[in-house]
């Protein structure tokens, strides 16, 4: 049989352990925020008042997740880590910013985490945009004005609006040529012929704002306009393609035992070869700088958490390990867990984290690899090579499988995080290649079927204490792989099994907090103590 073929790609490592943001929630607060803030750009003049209208798993859990407050400071121009978002509601009001929110309710057709947002400028346009955040911090707008389109906000982008007629594409490309303005991509979009069009263009480097005026002065044209999201452009631009090594993890194992490195090394190179050894260490130690905050301040600083669920349970586990860890988790699993604990707190209440791969369950990879690194003396370049490792499995489940709760259940994100954790720990030990992916297949089998079910739709219970598990799962699943115990399954096979598994879920075991354990009496009724899901706006 042949060999697969590779494909040229270009998600950074820093998409998987990214983005740096404002929790609670990677999809429902990062990708929510993100496809507000595009669509800001999208009409001519000041945001006056803004309705956004939400659905599926949005529409159930908004409130919990802070996609409310995220959207809100997406229309104001946040970035997904201002902790300005906490006060979203507040600053709206005084920059004069009317909104509103509306369930749009269930529709199985459409993304889980969708939203529609009708938005009116000062100058009197009016514009509607359908968001839809992919899980991660990534999203698209398939929508603009009932036109179907495909902008992810990935790279620089020129948006323009103008009529459809014979010759209006050639105009537009011929203003670009003219501004040496370099086009990666484009593509129009309309509803008919002479109707509206929609026209977009992916670009080389930053913006050229000395373009727009060339380009709004054509005959056709009716708006324009940049679109960027600050910590998701990537610095490769569109269309241009380099080795990307690997797509699975049997690819993996080929480029490791070809260039003779570990898989961090191999996703370092990756990361190298995209941007540049000295932007990927910068990306990296903002990376290592955060996760190092976000696992130890909580724990010396407790803070309630939005929905009231999380006070200070991280730091009780971390003070209590002197007396349970010797015969229960150990000291450096129970490290671990304090660690990761801390995350979901800090997460919690609106403070900033690294998705890992998402908010929901960052706090797995971050626990096990810096409580290994203290125990085993390591240094930041060690760690590194350790979160390299950890991103290489994340990549190939974002990829060839899911991490959003949304739309795989606990499972895509808790698990895609213990697997992550696994492999970066035997890595961390000197294992092999194989039993990396090894332990990371062990850690998916472990927790196949988790279901994404948090009370009161926040992203605190069983949220922290999942993460709490899922350290757990990486540190057995490792010791599994390095005392010589493979996994029967492969990790390419195990990462289908998993989506397989997510498909089959139904739509309320999947982040619309209607089942599991967020629909026990107990659970509703601390909820219905709490009121801050109900909080009028």
């Amino acid at each position: 049989m042949a060999a697969k073929p590779q494909s040229f790609a270009t998600t950074s490592a820093f998409e998987v352990l990214g983005p740096v943001m404002v929790g609670p929630s990677s999809s429902h607060t990062a990708g929510a925020l993100r496809c507000a803030r595009v669509a800001a750009t999208l009409i001519e003049g000041d945001v006056a008042s803004v309705r956004f209208t939400l659905w599926n798993s949005f529409a159930h859990t908004y409130r919990g997740h802070g996609t409310d407050r995220a959207l809100v400071g997406g229309i104001l121009g946040f970035d997904t880590d201002d902790e300005r978002i906490r006060d979203a509601f507040e600053l709206a009001r005084e920059h004069g910013l009317a909104y509103e929110f509306a369930i749009g309710g269930d529709d199985p057709s459409i993304h889980p985490n969708t939203v529609d947002i009708h938005l009116e400028s000062t100058s009197g346009a009016i514009t509607d945009v359908r968001g839809e955040s992919l899980g991660g911090g990534r999203m698209r707008i398939s929508a603009i004005n009932g036109v179907h389109v495909e902008i992810s906000g990935l790279y620089t982008t020129l948006f323009v609006a103008h009529r459809d007629a014979p010759g209006a594409l050639a105009a537009l490309t011929g203003a670009l040529a003219k501004a040496q303005l370099n086009i990666a991509f484009c593509r129009t979009y309309r509803t008919e012929a002479g109707g509206q069009a929609y026209s977009v263009f992916e670009t080389d480097g930053a913006a050229q704002r000395d373009v727009l005026p060339v380009v709004r002065a054509l005959d056709l044209v009716n708006y324009a306009t940049f679109i960027e999201l600050p910590g998701s452009v990537s610095t490769l631009g569109p269309g241009v393609s380099v080795p990307d090594l690997f797509d699975d993890a049997a690819q993996l194992l080929a480029a490791s035992a070809e260039r003779d490195l570990g898989i961090g090394a191999v996703m370092r190179l990756r990361e190298e070869l995209m941007t540049s050894p000295d932007i990927a260490r910068r990306q990296m130690d903002r990376v290592i700088e955060v996760m190092r905050s976000e696992t130890t301040a909580p724990l010396e600083h407790p803070q309630r958490s939005l929905g009231g669920f999380l006070d200070g349970q991280a730091r009780d586990v971390h003070q209590a390990g002197g007396r349970l860890s010797a015969s229960l988790m150990g000291p450096t699993q129970t490290e671990a867990v304090a660690r990761a604990m801390a995350v979901l707190e800090r997460s919690a209440t609106m403070g900033v984290i690294v998705a890992a791969p998402t908010a929901g369950s960052a706090g797995v990879v971050p626990g096990c690899v810096l409580a290994a690194a203290h125990a085993l003396e390591l240094d930041d370049d060690a760690i590194a090579d350790a979160l390299y490792c950890a991103a290489a499995v994340g990549l190939i489940l974002s990829t060839s499988a899911c991490v959003a709760g949304a739309e795989g259940g606990c499972q895509a994100e808790v698990g895609s995080a213990a697997a992550m954790a696994a492999a970066a720990l035997v890595s961390m030990h000197g294992g092999t290649p194989q039993q990396s992916l090894d332990a990371a297949a062990i850690a998916l089998a472990n927790l196949l079927g988790l279901v994404c079910d948090p009370v009161g739709g926040l992203v605190e219970v069983p949220c922290q204490n999942r993460n709490a598990i899922g350290v757990a799962c990486a540190f057995s699943s490792a010791q599994l792989a390095l005392s010589g115990v493979p996994s029967l399954v492969p990790f390419d096979e195990m990462a289908s099994v998993m989506l397989a598994v997510g498909r089959a879920l139904p739509a309320s075991l999947r982040e619309t907090a209607k089942g599991g354990i967020a629909q026990a009496p107990s659970a509703k009724s601390a909820c219905a103590r709490c009121g801050a899901c109900s909080t009028a706006l």
